[in-house]
């Protein structure tokens, strides 16, 4: 009897990993021996793809089996510079990946970032990456007027009064159970207070220069190329 040739396509390592298909991504690595940084013809590889679409667990993943938080396309841009969200680029930073380098256009991660619509992550990047434009100056705060001191008062306030209500609301819940103070809660508390407040300035910054602060790009974003086949 004659076999059908019209038999679907299984999804392919590039694509499970930008649908967050864990199981997928698995069958792939440990049964058919596909490496984590295997790139696609556009030099495209799984852990850019999870990264562009945010799947941690795939990253978490990939890492796992080798996958290199700083491995690069033809462009010299490695997965930090596709992120399009402040949890995905701490993930990777906190996993090694290098905020202070170029690509092939001589880009930073916050500067690439910057041009694509993603300020909230470009100013994320600078902050812990001290990031800096070419001529020495830091980069774009020079294009920016500052806010007042009024409002800077005012939103120093706000985020302070958030942080005091988060860690009392942490204390009150730990007395209540009878526990201990959770030392990581109230770190991880912080850690957000201080992303919040560079979120703020940057967006402060934006509002004084009469510009709109983070949005949504519109369409397809060129560096994702969607494989089809296996």
């Amino acid at each position: 009897m004659p076999v059908s040739t019209n038999v679907e396509h299984e999804k392919n390592i590039w694509i499970a990993a930008g649908d967050g298909d864990l199981e997928r991504v698995r069958e792939l690595i440990e049964v058919h021996s596909i490496s984590a940084n295997v790139p696609d013809e556009n030099t495209y590889t799984p852990m850019h793809a999870a990264a562009s679409y945010g799947h941690l667990n795939i990253l978490e993943y990939l890492i796992s089996q080798g996958g290199d938080v700083n491995v690069t396309d033809e462009d010299g841009d490695t997965p930090l510079y596709v992120v399009e969200n402040i949890d995905t680029a701490r993930f990777l930073v906190e996993r090694g990946a290098v905020v202070n380098r170029h690509n092939s256009e001589g880009l930073s991660p916050a500067q690439y970032l910057e041009g694509e619509e993603f300020p909230a992550v470009a100013a994320y990047l600078r902050s812990v990456g001290g990031d800096t434009a070419e001529d020495g100056a830091t980069a774009p705060a020079e294009a920016h007027e500052q806010p007042s001191q009024h409002a800077q008062n005012v939103a120093s306030e706000n985020l302070t009064s958030s942080l005091l209500l988060s860690v009392q609301d942490v204390i009150q819940r730990a007395q209540a159970e009878g526990r201990e103070v959770p030392e990581e809660e109230l770190r991880q508390i912080v850690g957000r207070a201080v992303i919040e407040g560079v979120i703020t300035g940057y967006g402060m910054g934006a509002d004084a220069a009469g510009q709109d602060g983070p949005e949504e790009r519109d369409g397809e974003d060129a560096k994702r190329p969607r494989m089809e086949g296996g």
